[in-house]
């Protein structure tokens, strides 16, 4: 069997047998006592593991309020893409152009007369679906423009009540709402 590193020394003759038992008897005193402020060190790595901990739970409080407010977006763009999709109007017939900004860029929708006469009036509104174009009732578009007022493209309300610059010096010369260019 190995001998310890202590009975290989005394062998060897580097180590007295005095010395090897008052080390014993050091090491054994240590034992029983616990190392002195080894209370200490307790207390400090209680705290600091304590420590870790509350930092990991507030990082995981962290990312599941991150996941929660993710869904909360991803749920509340599928619940305006379902309105959008069951309240739009079938643009059947649709033979008039009509011309509008989405941005920088102007698009155009084809309407038959009767739609647009109906977005000239504000009865009707244009959002933008994704990539698509569609009409939506004046209701919808109120509810969308509190959701998310950038969908909204057009939606011609309150345009009577507006008071004219008094300093416009095209103010006699009004533009048709129904202008065809």
């Amino acid at each position: 069997m190995a001998n310890s590193l202590q009975e290989q020394l005394l062998k060897a003759g580097l180590v007295s047998e005095q010395r090897l038992k008052e080390t014993r008897a050091v090491k054994r005193k240590e034992r029983k006592q616990g190392k002195p402020g080894s209370a200490d060190d307790g207390r400090d790595a209680r705290a600091a593991a304590q420590r870790v901990y509350a930092e990991k739970v507030a990082r995981d409080r962290e990312l599941n309020r991150q996941r929660q407010e993710a869904a909360a977006r991803r749920a509340a763009e599928h619940e305006i893409r379902q309105l959008i999709h069951t309240h739009r109007i079938v643009r059947a017939n649709a033979d008039i152009a009509y011309h509008f900004r989405d941005g920088d860029l102007l698009k155009r929708l084809y309407v038959n007369k009767e739609q647009q006469a109906k977005l000239v009036a504000g009865q009707l509104a244009i959002v933008r679906q994704d990539t698509f174009y569609e009409l939506v009732p004046v209701e919808i578009a109120e509810r969308l423009l509190a959701r998310d007022p950038g969908l909204i493209l057009v939606f011609n309300r309150d345009q009577g009540s507006a008071a004219p610059d008094p300093d416009d010096p095209y103010a006699a010369y009004l533009v048709p709402d129904d202008l065809m260019w």
